[in-house]
C-alpha cells in the first residue's frame, strides 16, 4: 500500500456543498444577482474560486467583489456547513494505523481547510493540509503535490492522490503520482476518466483494494471503469 496518501477536501473527505453554495449565493446578491441553480453547483467545487465567479461576473473588480462576499459569509458560517461522507474517519483511521502518512492537498484557502480538518476527530489523522492562499486564481493542485512530496521525503511511486475532480488526477499524474477518483464527489465518472484516473472507487472502503492503489494496478480503461 501507499506510504503517503494525499486527499483532497471537498467532495472527497466532506460534503461542503450547503456551505459552500450559501455563500455563493450571498455573493451573488451581494452583486444584485440571482442565486445559483442547484444543478450548476458541483462545476463551482473543485476549481480556483476566481475562476467559477469570472463566469458570471463582468469584470475583474466584480469578481473581487464577489470573492469578498462569499469568503466574509464562509468565514463566519460557511466552513462549518458540511457533513463528512461515511466511511472516511474510519478509512483515515486505518491507515493511519497502519502506518501510512495522511495530508489534505484542496484548493480552498489554506486557514479554510485547517479549519475544518483541525475541527474534526478524523482529522488527527492528517498530518499537514496545503491550500491555496487568499489570491489564488488558478488550480494549484500540481505544485501543491510537489511540496508534499519533498515534505514527507516520498518518492512518487509511494504516494497516491485521492479526489473526485480532473484538477486531482491531473496534479498526481504531474509529478508521477497515481491518481484515484471518486464517485461519490461532485465530479463526474466521465470527468475523472478523461482526466486519466488510475482507478475509480465507489466508496471509501474501496480505496483499500489493489485495484485502487496497488503499485502493480492496471491502468484504468473506460471498459474497467
Amino acid at each position: 500500500m501507499p506510504r503517503l496518501w494525499l486527499f483532497d477536501l471537498d467532495g472527497t473527505l466532506v460534503d461542503s456543498a450547503p456551505g459552500i453554495h450559501a455563500s455563493i449565493d450571498h455573493a451573488l446578491a451581494t452583486l444584485g444577482r440571482p442565486p445559483l441553480p442547484v444543478a450548476q453547483l458541483p462545476r463551482w467545487i473543485g476549481p480556483p474560486l476566481r475562476q467559477s465567479f469570472a463566469e458570471v461576473c463582468a469584470d475583474a473588480a466584480e469578481v473581487e467583489r464577489a470573492v469578498d462576499a462569499y469568503r466574509a459569509r464562509y468565514a463566519a458560517h460557511g466552513w462549518a456547513e458540511h457533513r463528512v461522507y461515511p466511511g472516511i474517519p474510519e478509512l483515515l483511521r486505518q491507515l493511519a494505523a497502519e502506518g501510512a502518512q495522511l495530508a489534505v492537498v484542496t484548493s480552498k484557502v489554506e486557514r479554510y481547510a485547517r479549519q475544518i480538518v483541525q475541527a474534526a476527530a478524523w482529522g488527527q489523522s492528517c498530518s499537514a493540509v496545503y491550500g491555496v492562499g487568499e489570491t489564488s486564481a488558478h488550480s494549484e493542485k500540481a505544485a501543491q503535490i510537489a511540496q508534499a512530496l519533498r515534505d514527507f521525503a516520498i518518492p512518487a511511486r509511494a504516494a497516491v492522490m485521492v479526489g473526485d475532480r480532473s484538477y486531482d488526477i491531473e496534479g498526481a499524474h504531474a509529478n508521477g503520482v497515481r491518481g484515484v477518483g471518486v464517485l461519490w464527489g461532485y465530479g463526474a465518472r466521465e470527468e475523472l476518466v478523461s482526466a486519466g484516473a488510475d482507478a475509480l472507487a465507489a466508496r471509501p472502503a474501496d480505496l483499500r483494494l489493489p485495484a485502487a492503489c496497488g503499485d502493480n494496478a492496471a491502468p484504468l480503461t473506460k471498459e474497467s471503469a
